[in-house]
């Protein structure tokens, strides 16, 4: 089979999967897209020194479809509140690009073992169904923005939509989870948006990217899982309404911790 197609059609297969996740539980497709995408590059022969950050890049730009496809179909449920999204976005879009220009100073050693610990942790989270107790309110207009620049950084750095840190701290301010997990989805948006251009910005004269690249994009990679997940984000967001999720939750954390350590150890 041509590489081209074999690409191709392993992006596509990753992008249903994530486009799923994303609509169901509300924590994007990065956890996903971005090991995937490191194994395909390293199989194509690009540079290891900038494999991290070409997938981290490309899962990011591809988060921007899959949130609009996900994002319509909670809105068209009335889940998603719009004044939450609205008072993180500022703080996010900052945060994000800053955490591209982080994640371009460091080598794909750190990069990987920090996805990894990330990658545990939230399996670890999602294993145990630990939610904070919802004890408290939404902060003010400071609070918001600092705590998306935090919630930005962070999936700037590790190549994701962030709902693995915005679903729990909305859940903390008493937003019930439903709602939590639909607004997350529209956080997304901003950071991807921003975390992607901060990565095409970051990697604009990287002389190691293979052809058919934009920055740290890979236009082709990118292309395959966009247009998969945009048609399994509303899936997994009508399942997220009409399924209890605590087993497939469970699935996905042990999914999550074998690639946690496959990346830490392999």
């Amino acid at each position: 089979m041509p590489e081209l197609l074999q690409t191709l059609l392993i992006c596509l297969a990753v992008g249903a999967f994530a486009g799923v996740m994303a609509g169901l539980l509300g924590i994007g497709g990065g956890l996903v897209i971005v090991p995937a995408l490191a194994w395909v590059f390293h199989t194509q022969g690009v540079d290891d020194g900038i494999v991290m950050h070409l997938a981290l890049g490309t899962s990011l730009a591809t988060i921007v479809f899959t949130s609009v496809s996900s994002v319509r179909a909670h809105h068209r449920r009335g889940a998603v509140l719009w004044e939450p999204v609205r008072r993180l976005a500022p703080g996010i879009v900052v945060g994000a690009w800053l955490g591209a220009q982080i994640a371009d100073a460091l080598p794909t050693a750190t990069l990987k073992l920090v996805f990894a610990i990330f990658v545990l942790a939230v399996s670890a989270q999602i294993a145990l169904g630990a939610q904070p107790a919802g004890q408290h309110r939404l902060p003010g207009r400071v609070g918001m923005a600092l705590t998306g620049g935090l919630i930005g950084a962070v999936s700037g750095v590790v190549g994701i939509g962030g709902g693995s840190l915005t679903v729990p701290f909305l859940t903390w301010c008493q937003v019930p989870i439903r709602n939590a997990v639909a607004s997350s989805a529209a956080v997304g948006l901003p950071i991807a948006v921003s975390g992607a251009l901060g990565y095409v910005a970051a990697g604009w004269n990287e002389p190691l990217l293979p052809s058919g690249t934009l920055g740290y994009v890979s236009l082709t990679a990118g292309a395959g899982i966009a247009a998969a997940s945009m048609l399994t984000a509303p899936l997994g967001a009508r399942l997220a309404h009409t399924l209890p999720t605590a087993l497939l939750r469970r699935i996905f954390a042990g999914f999550l911790a074998l690639v946690g350590l496959k990346m830490l150890f392999g």
